[in-house]
C-alpha cells in the first residue's frame, strides 16, 4: 500500500528515543524528510545519523519543547532546510511518577501542562502557516488512554492529556476546510526504554526478574489490558504513519486508541 508520504516534511517532537525514534524510522522507511528534536543532542545526533545512512534526509534539532525560543528554532531550521513542514507529530510529553493529587503543587502541574499541551499549542500554531498555504497538512497529538480513562494518581497528567484531547477536536473542525487533519493517537503501556528502566528498578526492589515485574505492574495497574502485555514502540508508529497518510484522508478529528484494549468506554 501507498501511503502517499514520499518526500514529506515531518517534524516529530520527544524523538531521540522510544516512541519518537519508533515514529522518525517509521516516517523514514515511507520516503519521508525527517526532522526531530529533543533535549538530548547526543541521542538525536545518533538517531539522525542512523537514518541518513539509510538514505533519509534527516535534521537533528537539539532544545527545550518547552521554551519559545527553542520551538521557534525547530521551525526556522526545519523550513529553511526543507522548505516547509507537511507533518506535524506532538510526541513530547510525560510525568514524573505516580503522584497523588495531595501531593501536587500549582507549579508540578505548570510544569506537566507546559510539556503535555501548551508545546503542542505553541508548535501547531508555528507550522498551520504553512500547512494552509500549501492546503494540506497533518497534526498528530500523541496523548494517553490516561486522557480518557485517568487513573487515580497523577491527576495533572490526566488533565493535560484530556486537554490535549480536546485541542485536537476543536483544530480538526477550525482547520479541515484549509486541508488540515488533526487527529490523537493515544498509546497504553509501551514498552519503551523508560519504562524498560522503571521495570528494571521495581525488579530489583522487589527481587524479582524484570519480566515478572512488568507482569505484576499490569496485573495491578493496568488490568484492564486485554491483551495482557506491554505495546511495542512500533505498534504505535504503524498508527502514526497510518494518520499521516492519503490513506487516513478521510479521518479527522479522531482519537485512534493504540491500547490493547485498555479503555473500556465506547
Amino acid at each position: 500500500m501507498d501511503l502517499g508520504l514520499k518526500g514529506k516534511v515531518v517534524i516529530i517532537t520527544g524523538a531521540s528515543k522510544g516512541l519518537g525514534a519508533a515514529f522518525a524510522e517509521a516516517f523514514a522507511a515511507e520516503g519521508c524528510k525527517v526532522v526531530i528534536t529533543a533535549r538530548s543532542k547526543d541521542e538525536l545526533g545518533r538517531l539522525a545519523s542512523k537514518l541518513e545512512q539509510n538514505g533519509t534526509q534527516a535534521l537533528a534539532v537539539a532544545g527545550d519543547i518547552t521554551n519559545s525560543a527553542d520551538v521557534h528554532n525547530l521551525v526556522n531550521q526545519a523550513v529553511e532546510r526543507f522548505g516547509t513542514v507537511h507533518i506535524l507529530v506532538n510526541n513530547a510529553g510525560g510525568v514524573e511518577g505516580f503522584t497523588p493529587f495531595e501531593e501536587l503543587a500549582k507549579e508540578d502541574w505548570v510544569r506537566v501542562f507546559n510539556l503535555n499541551l501548551f508545546s503542542a499549542i505553541e508548535l501547531s500554531g508555528l507550522v498551520l502557516p504553512y500547512m494552509k498555504k500549501q492546503h494540506w497538512g497533518r497534526i498528530i497529538n500523541i496523548s494517553s488512554e490516561s486522557g480518557i480513562q485517568p487513573d487515580p494518581v497523577m491527576p495533572h497528567y490526566n488533565a493535560a492529556k484530556a486537554a490535549l484531547n480536546n485541542l485536537t477536536k476543536s483544530l480538526s473542525k477550525a482547520y479541515a476546510q484549509d486541508g488540515i487533519l488533526v487527529n490523537t493517537v493515544s498509546p497504553a503501556f509501551i514498552k519503551t526504554p523508560l519504562v524498560d528502566q522503571v521495570m528494571a528498578e521495581q525488579a530489583r526492589i522487589q527481587g524479582v526478574t524484570q519480566s515478572q515485574a512488568e507482569e505484576a505492574f499490569l496485573r495491578q495497574n493496568r488490568p484492564h489490558i486485554e491483551l495482557k502485555r506491554a505495546g511495542l514502540p512500533e505498534e504505535v508508529a504503524s498508527a502514526v504513519v497510518f494518520m499521516a497518510s492519503e490513506q487516513a484522508s478521510f479521518i479527522t478529528g479522531t482519537n485512534l486508541r493504540v491500547d490493547g484494549g485498555s479503555v473500556a468506554s465506547v
